[in-house]
């Protein structure tokens, strides 16, 4: 007999049965009253047929109305009919119990119905939490699919009626994990109609502990981790059972649930309604408010008291371990059914760890800097949130363990920074040339600009706390027209500051940084591009907007100390005229740099107003001469530059006639004085033509014409940048000759190279007064043949000499020259009637001059030559 109060209610299946009853009949790890996969869950999902139902607790049946009484008087023989009524009964217990127990084991699998209506956590005790349960029972015989164990469960539980169980204690564990105590719960004496349609009403109060906080963490890290793709639990309890007065005896009912991973509840969608970082009261604290908002889906109600939680961040590798950030503490939390859930959020931030700041092995970036790239990328930066280890005294122990033993993360979403910097500008621009002896990869290789950048940049309205720029760096790329320029790149750290300014109206507060970057290396990649803006600076009627990427590395100095904000994106349209980069070098006099904003106005290039002071001849070939000068000349630009080498071809009528140097020049606003300029004379650089284009522009030069040379950058005029020399030796800039500043020259008295003739006219010869250009060297006239005109047209002589006579720097006094009168002219009885007095004249001449190994024939065409004619 005690083996028979300790055996399962309903037996199992006995050996020696059929393969096809084995086939019908349920696994031994069925439950003893189990839905079907139709069976909704407290969250109003489906259960699975393996899903595990709560045993109730207080059960309300409808139909346990006590049986009427009778008190008519029998005769004896329905005492017979009682006993035999009895037996039949008797009989019937022991057919169910012990003849068809599968039968009625498969049917109330099948036809058993749990409907849970609400779960609530009523609250948390020193050893667990104290959940009330709600939910409606019923057997649905129309489940059964099986005709036979439909009719037997109909008639087993129709003797039966009512089964009332003890309070019972009910272990869940972990058989796939060396069967670790996952919780216990405490369940209630329940009473359950078994007659088909009656329908019980479960209301109970049940105690729940959990166990080993080590299987708690290690399923939950599974979880957390998508390690975790089943999870099974067997659950085993004592159950006493009775039927009405009938005992049934103590069964040990065990169970056993299959949970899919899909079928495991996620973390919910949750909402951030209020971010804020402000100061905090102590130096070197920060505190940041947060509040939540997520859906509660589940028919589940609890009160969740005030926690602690540490949060962490991920270190360099997953395997590091997680560095603490912050302290945080949730209010107390209200979660209600089905409806929506706030949560509120304290932490504060004290000084960070140097393990966060610090860069990991092999690599430029921290933790710290990898999370924030994530953040201003607008990808989410995942947080891992751990219970404190050291809760308040208000917390129990059993959850300050189970939640100090899990990391669960959170990721939280980034914002993109598009659109945070309103305005950037350069100002002061002060440009350099390459270095012409820099190795191809050297920094100094490549063009470089400084000046002031003022940028004005918006706040997040969730950073309410002080903040200093010091330093900053960047690269960036240079578009126009949606086209690449170039790339700028502020490798060295430069010095900032910055100012924190309230926003006016509805506009938030916004921080102007202001830094002076000094030689910025710029590289050109696109010539074509490069082309295109000049062109539009010289000469379009267009603004010249570029478009810049950059990514701004950043120091600034909190409340928590120096941090570094890495690949900070900026992008914006700027005007050139107020920003970096003007692309056009100011090359002495004859590359000057544009108006930036605009177009250059009329009278820019005639206001550069070139003037040469004085001329060296450094050397001298048969075919050349190397020239060196010192040109005074005026720069109408805001801008200053840098050259450190730079070389020019001088061009006339398409024509290359030689070239011009500048090395290590620094061009200053306004005038500029004395500027040094090498230049070679060599006619042959423009081909067989060349030599008599370069002689007919020295002759309209010397004789005072309006003379314009065109200089042009070719493909090596910048050593080491073919993209910005290929740009600029598409344009050809054309000027007026410079004005050479002869000896003797008043503003009154437009320069002359022959400042005055004498006529001895009994003798018949000419003297004249020359002005040599250069300072330091010596010409040579090898052959003169000259005629003078009187009004223009009318001759006065010839002279024609073939003797070499000198001209000194300086001015000079010629041999007298011999001359031929034109007796019969006008201009013969002009002199004659002169004598002793003056008259201009003009004069036309060939002349052959030598200048050390150079040789050439000029001509030369003077007016109104002061001439004084004397006995």
């Amino acid at each position: 007999m005690a083996d028979e109060e300790t055996s399962p209610l309903l037996s199992t299946i006995a050996k020696g049965k059929t393969a096809s009853r084995e086939q019908s009949r349920s696994s031994e790890a069925t439950p003893l009253l189990s839905g079907s996969s139709n069976t909704p869950r407290y969250d109003g999902e489906t259960d699975d047929p393996d899903r595990e139902v709560d045993d109730p607790n207080q059960s309300h049946p409808n139909d346990a109305q006590p049986p009427p009484t009778t008190t008519k008087k029998t005769r004896r023989w329905p005492s017979f009919i009682a006993i035999a009524i009895l037996a039949a009964v008797v009989i019937a217990i022991i057919v169910l119990a012990f003849i068809v127990p599968e039968a009625v084991q498969e049917y109330a699998q099948e036809a058993a119905v749990i409907e849970p209506t609400n779960l609530a956590l009523e609250s948390i005790t020193t050893n667990g939490v104290r959940a009330r349960i709600q939910a409606n029972f019923h057997l649905d015989g129309s489940r059964v699919s099986n005709d036979h164990v439909r009719r037997i469960g109909k008639a087993a539980t129709w003797v039966a009626y009512q089964l009332e169980s003890d309070q019972t204690k009910v272990v869940v564990r972990l058989p796939e994990y060396n069967h670790i105590l996952l919780g216990s719960a405490i369940i209630p004496p329940l009473m359950v109609n078994l007659r088909e349609g009656d329908v019980t009403q479960f209301d109970f109060v049940t105690e729940i502990s959990p166990g080993d906080v080590e299987g708690i963490r290690i399923i939950a890290n599974e979880w957390l981790e998508g390690r975790l793709e089943k999870l099974r639990l067997d659950g085993e309890a004592d159950l006493s059972i009775k039927s009405g007065i009938i005992p049934l005896g103590t069964h040990t009912v065990s169970e056993s649930l299959v949970f899919e991973a899909n079928e495991i509840p996620a973390i919910p969608n949750y909402n951030i309604t209020r971010f804020n970082v402000e100061d905090g009261p102590m130096k070197g604290s920060m505190l940041v408010d947060v509040s939540l908002s997520a859906f509660n889906k589940f028919p589940i109600g609890l009160d969740i008291p005030e926690l602690a939680f540490d949060i962490l961040v991920p270190g360099c590798a997953t395997s590091d371990p997680r560095i603490l950030v912050a302290e945080a503490a949730t209010s107390q939390v209200h979660v209600t059914p089905q409806s929506d859930v706030e949560a509120e959020v304290k932490a504060v931030i004290r000084e960070l760890p140097e393990s966060l700041t610090h860069d990991c092995p092999d690599s430029t970036s921290s933790p710290l800097d990898i999370l924030l790239q994530q953040y201003m990328h607008g990808e989410p930066a995942t947080f891992f949130v751990r219970g404190s280890r050291h809760p308040d005294g208000d917390t129990p122990k059993w959850i300050a363990d189970i939640l100090s033993s899990v990391s669960l993360p959170v990721p939280f979403p980034g914002r993109t920074l598009d659109g945070l910097v309103r305005n950037f500008s350069l100002t002061d621009v002060h440009f350099s040339l390459p270095d012409p002896s820099a190795d191809p990869d050297d920094p100094d290789s490549n063009p470089k600009v400084s000046g002031n950048i003022l940028v004005t940049a918006d706040l997040p309205s969730e950073m309410n706390f002080d903040i200093d720029v010091n330093n900053v760096r960047a690269k960036a790329d240079v578009f126009y027209k949606s086209r690449k320029l170039g790339e700028l790149n502020l490798r060295k750290w430069q010095k900032a500051n910055s100012t924190k300014v309230k926003g006016e109206g509805g506009e938030g507060a916004m921080l102007l940084i202001q830094s002076r970057i000094i030689d910025a290396p710029l590289n050109v990649t696109d010539s074509d591009v490069f082309t295109d803006v000049i062109q539009t600076l010289l000469f379009g009627n267009r603004a010249v907007v570029l478009h810049v990427d950059a990514l701004v590395d950043i120091k600034v100095e909190t409340t928590l100390g120096n941090l570094i904000l890495k690949e900070v994106p900026a992008e914006g349209k700027i005007p050139v005229k107020r920003a970096f980069p003007c692309p056009l070098w100011r090359l002495i006099d004859y590359i000057q740099h544009a108006n930036c904003f605009s177009a250059l106005p009329r009278g820019s290039f005639g206001s550069i107003d070139p003037k040469v002071g004085s001329l060296k001849v450094l050397d001298t070939t048969i075919d050349s001469i190397t020239l060196q000068a010192l040109v005074n000349l005026t720069n109408p630009t805001p801008y200053t530059a840098h050259i450190p080498y730079v070389n020019i071809y001088i061009v006339s009528n398409g024509t290359i006639l030689g070239s011009a140097t500048v090395e290590n020049l620094d061009v200053v606003k306004g005038p500029n004085t004395n500027v040094l300029v090498t230049a070679k004379w060599n006619p042959l650089m423009g081909g067989p033509h060349g030599r008599n284009i370069g002689r007919d522009l020295i002759s309209q030069y010397l004789s005072g014409w309006n003379t314009s040379i065109t200089v042009r950058a070719h493909r090596h005029s910048i050593p080491g940048q073919p993209i910005i020399c290929k740009a600029l030796s598409r344009f050809n800039m054309t000027f007026a000759a410079p004005i050479l500043d002869l000896p003797g020259d008043t503003p009154e008295e437009k320069s002359h190279f022959i400042r005055d003739a004498t006529f001895h006219f009994f003798s018949s010869t000419a003297t004249f007064t020359l002005v040599s250009p250069l300072h330091y060297n010596t010409l040579y006239l090898d052959f003169v043949n000259a005629t003078a005109l009187y009004n223009h047209t009318d001759p006065v002589g010839q002279i024609t000499y073939d003797l070499p006579f000198s001209a000194p720097p300086g001015k000079s006094q010629t041999p007298r020259l011999p001359v031929s009168w034109s007796i019969d002219s006008v201009g013969y009885d002009a002199v004659r009637r002169a004598i002793g007095g003056q008259l201009k004249l003009d004069a036309y001449a060939d002349v052959d001059m030598r200048l050390g190994n150079f040789k050439e024939s000029l001509w030369y065409q003077g007016k109104g030559i002061g001439a004084s004619v004397q006995l």
